[in-house]
């Protein structure tokens, strides 16, 4: 059985992230203006942090780790990517299944579960 995280302790991790995108896209363009920026940062960092590392900066903050729901490993950047843009898109990651998996989530095979260090040290 699979420790899933609330999807309170998720919408906060996501919050987390979008902040670090907001301050991020700062640095070239008008977050508050040009809404394409932040949305590109936040495509940009899932695609790297979760294909190469299994959770972006607000996941380790929150305890979350985003793996390969087949063997439990970091997916790699063309899965991770394909997960952002859905993500980014918004409605797939409303629509869950039993197992509180977005549509993002089921179309790149992950799984969203609590951040365990003896786990990922395994």
């Amino acid at each position: 059985m699979v420790d899933t995280p609330s999807y309170t302790r998720r919408f906060a991790a996501l919050m987390a992230d979008w902040i670090l995108c907001l301050l991020i896209s700062g640095l070239f363009a008008r977050p508050m203006v040009d809404g394409w920026a932040p949305v590109l940062v936040l495509i940009v960092a899932y695609t790297f942090f979760i294909g190469l590392f299994g959770q972006t900066p607000g996941m380790r903050l929150l305890g979350l780790t985003c793996l390969s729901y087949d063997n439990g490993q970091p997916v790699g950047i063309p899965r991770a990517f394909v997960r952002a843009v859905l993500l980014a898109l918004a409605v797939p990651a409303l629509i869950n299944d039993s197992e509180k998996r977005g549509l993002h989530d089921r179309a790149s095979g992950t799984l969203i579960r609590r951040y365990d260090p003896a786990i990922s040290k395994a």
